[in-house]
């Protein structure tokens, strides 16, 4: 009897240290939809840095846009005894299944970027996504014609991201007292799947076909698509006549702004995401509260958020924004 208690006294301590080691030098599961966008490589690179600095080790999964191996990436990491997940998912609607495996592990979730619907996450980082939309809409809606109804093409994002709704709700709060108000005809609309640049100029070169070349702007979700559809503008000899816009600075996007074939993108200093990302998680995995700013409803509760701002940045202010932070150099836009 002596020795088993004695025994059972060990196995207790042992767990405890390693409850203790597992607090003091914390594991991040990172679980990224994919890694082919530069700023996703950005993100990854800048959360790894700074869980370093913080002590905390950093494990990631790249999911490659597909819902059932991101699934697995989760349970995987799970499964190495992670203290705390931070992930952007593919399709927010599609991880029940993993969200109820790390809720049984009692492992806290950190839905990055891109909310997880329907589960019962525990905190949410993102950039303002409707401001997003906001402001790509409002760049285009001053500078359209005023003498007549303006034509314009609307390219969304990936359905299954919230987000690509969330930009689309943003652009719809600048767009649809115009549209009302007969100052603007959308001529062409359709959904980027997989936010693919080759989908978006699938889509504007739909919009040629039906609309013909009169299109006064194509107002875009992000930088990749903008690509495409910008591929297809070119290809009309419509490239730098047309207001395209973008988001998140990407470096063939500003380098389209300087050319005049983009006409502007929405800055996200992602790396000040990247790092808040990184520092709540290591304080959670510590069993710390982070403090929030607000809270938005999933569908299965309302979690706890953290909102960073965002810049609208064109010709004129990419050196003083995009450059000055150090996003990209000067050098690189040539």
């Amino acid at each position: 009897m002596k020795i088993r208690l004695l025994l059972a006294a060990i196995l207790t301590l042992g767990s405890a240290a390693s409850a203790l080691a597992s607090k003091e030098r914390p594991v991040i599961g990172l679980s990224l939809d994919t890694l082919k966008e530069e700023r996703w490589q950005r993100d990854r690179d800048t959360i790894i840095a700074e869980a370093k600095k913080l002590g905390a080790e950093v494990i990631v999964q790249s999911a490659n846009s597909d819902d059932t191996r991101q699934t697995r990436d989760i349970e995987s990491l799970i499964t190495r005894k992670v203290d705390v997940l931070l992930v952007v998912p593919h399709n927010g609607a599609a991880l029940g299944r993993a969200m109820k495996s790390a809720a049984e592990a009692k492992i806290p979730v950190i839905a990055y970027d891109r909310l997880i619907l329907n589960a019962p996450i525990d905190y949410y980082l993102t950039f303002d996504n409707v401001k997003v939309g906001e402001a790509q809409a409002a760049y285009a809606a001053a500078r359209l014609p005023k003498d007549r109804a303006a034509r314009i093409v609307r390219i969304y994002g990936a359905p299954t991201d919230n987000n690509a709704k969330l930009f689309k709700q943003g652009q719809d709060n600048i767009l649809s007292p115009l549209i009302a108000a007969g100052k603007i005809q959308v001529v062409h609309e359709d959904w980027a799947l997989d936010w693919k640049p080759e989908n978006a100029k699938k889509i504007m070169n739909a919009a040629v076909t039906k609309a013909g070349k009169a299109i006064d702007a194509v107002v875009v979700s992000n930088d990749g698509t903008a690509g495409g559809a910008i591929q297809a503008l070119t290809e009309d000899g419509l490239a730098g006549k047309v207001i395209v816009t973008g988001q998140d600075a990407d470096l063939a996007a500003c380098q389209r702004i300087l050319r005049g074939t983009q006409a502007m993108t929405v800055y996200k200093p992602l790396k000040n995401l990247a790092t808040l990302a990184a520092r709540v998680a290591v304080d959670v995995a510590k069993g710390k509260k982070p403090s929030t700013t607000a809270t938005l409803d999933n569908g299965a509760k309302k979690v706890p958020s953290i909102f960073e701002q965002v810049i609208s940045v064109d010709k004129a202010n990419l050196a003083a924004t995009v450059v000055a932070d150090g996003f990209h150099k000067a050098e690189q836009l040539k």
